[in-house]
């Protein structure tokens, strides 16, 4: 049978991102598998409204007021009519929303639980459980997850995370990985990248992502300078952009590597593979990290991944395709920088095998599949006692914390109270049904 199907997060395009880009190409993949999927996100700048992407995936703009980082101004109960008449117009079963600190993400999934709508939610990210802002942003998972039917993580780690953050049992947690179009991210002849170099020996380093201390950019502003004074055969190649940009600016010219070091600034997500097919070694120094896409596609492209041994980065790729630091540290960086550059000189590195190896083991088709079959088990296994308001309000009220939990409860009471206006308001007799995308044949 076909779902319909509402994705709901805060960040999506035209932002570039991971989680926009999972969300993209799984909304792609369910649709060419016959479900209907609708993306509900918030207006970017002049794009607001219903536009409509590749095979009739329509996407819904709203104007939500943003407030910091592309996530919307959290007000709980705000967003519900638009929402609701969204949901309804579009006739949707299932809201899968995306992303722990998406703000209308987690409105979704209450208003979708008052509406008796089933609910998942995918984990992209981890989170830390001693900060202030990580304690906050766990009290609000918990709240929202208390009555979600099912969650997905992109990997293990991120699975024990969530199990840990927001309280859940194991049993209701799936672990889906992400994927790549692996034709989107083939690596050109060894030959012909040999002839492009200037001379033999010559290794070429690359560096793609958001430019944010959580990725390692603090590192990275270290380590390069090292790298370059210890080995005069090395240059890199830096694409991305954030608030450590003028950092790396500030590197480049202090040290003046000007000839060897490339800052690209940000590059559109088409041109990536030309980026990393110009390199031998691509390089992860993130702090943390659920999965890791940006490895998946280097080693597509054929390079050999050295990264940090942090979160779910271990469970993305084999053994023979990355080289680990030992420790989160410029020296333990550049031991591994320094490995890596000793495998391909030595000629003990092949990367020839990496794309079709990486097309085996990482296809949109095969997410896409998983999640139908999650989609299939709540709906097969749904009760309405579940999803009956008494039931879920006293799920809320066990919740531990003395405050929160009356908090919980008292947000749920109110939001019920206006279904029950609105539903009186505006009936929904009065609402469009929303023609479908016919299905190609």
């Amino acid at each position: 049978m076909g779902f319909n199907i509402a994705m709901v997060c805060d960040f999506f395009f035209p932002q570039l991102g991971g989680v926009e880009f999972h969300i993209y190409h799984l909304a792609q993949n369910l649709i060419s598998q016959g479900h209907s999927v609708v993306i509900i996100t918030h207006q970017y700048k002049d794009r607001i409204g219903v536009r409509y992407l590749t095979n009739g995936l329509k996407v819904y703009h709203v104007p939500f007021l943003v407030m910091y980082r592309e996530t919307t101004f959290p007000t709980v109960f705000s967003t519900f009519p638009i929402l609701r008449n969204i949901l309804i117009r579009e006739q949707i079963q299932i809201v899968h929303s995306h992303g722990a600190v998406s703000t209308l993400a987690h409105e979704a999934i209450l208003h979708a639980n008052t509406m008796g709508l089933l609910t998942v939610f995918t984990d992209h990210s981890l989170y830390a459980f001693d900060t202030t802002g990580s304690i906050l942003a766990n009290k609000i998972l918990t709240f929202s997850l208390t009555n979600i039917d099912r969650v997905i993580c992109v990997s293990n780690t991120c699975k024990e995370n969530i199990i840990l953050r927001a309280d859940l049992l194991p049993e209701m947690v799936s672990v889906i990985p992400n994927a790549v179009i692996s034709e989107d991210f083939k690596p050109i002849s060894r030959d012909i990248k040999l002839r492009n170099k200037n001379k033999k020996g010559n290794i070429t380093i690359v560096i793609i992502g958001r430019l944010f201390p959580n990725k390692g950019s603090d590192l990275l502003t270290r380590l390069i300078p090292l790298i370059c004074s210890r080995d005069d055969r090395v240059n890199f190649i830096i694409a991305g952009d954030g608030p450590k940009f003028i950092d790396f600016q500030q590197m480049i010219e202090a040290n003046r590597l000007e000839e060897r070091v490339q800052l690209l600034g940000a590059v559109p997500h088409e041109n990536v593979r030309d980026v990393m097919c110009q390199g031998d070694i691509y390089l992860h120094a993130s702090l943390t990290e659920a999965f890791g896409t940006v490895l998946v596609e280097a080693a597509s492209c054929g390079l050999l991944i050295v990264t940090t041994n942090v979160g779910g980065i271990p469970e993305v790729l084999p053994s023979n395709m990355t080289v680990f630091a030992k420790e989160t540290s410029v020296s333990a960086l550049v031991l591994a920088i320094n490995e890596a550059i000793g495998l391909f000189r030595s000629g003990h590195c092949d990367t020839s095998t990496f794309h079709e190896e990486i097309f085996k083991m990482y296809r949109w088709e095969d997410v896409a599949k998983r999640t139908v079959q999650v989609y299939e088990d709540i709906y097969s296994t749904f009760s309405m006692d579940e999803k009956n308001w008494i039931y879920m309000l006293k799920k809320l009220y066990k919740r531990e914390g003395l405050w929160a939990r009356h908090l919980y409860v008292l947000c749920s009471i109110i939001n019920y109270m206006l279904y029950v206006i609105f539903e009186w308001l505006y009936p929904r007799s009065e609402i469009d049904i929303a023609l479908k995308w016919p299905p190609k044949e």
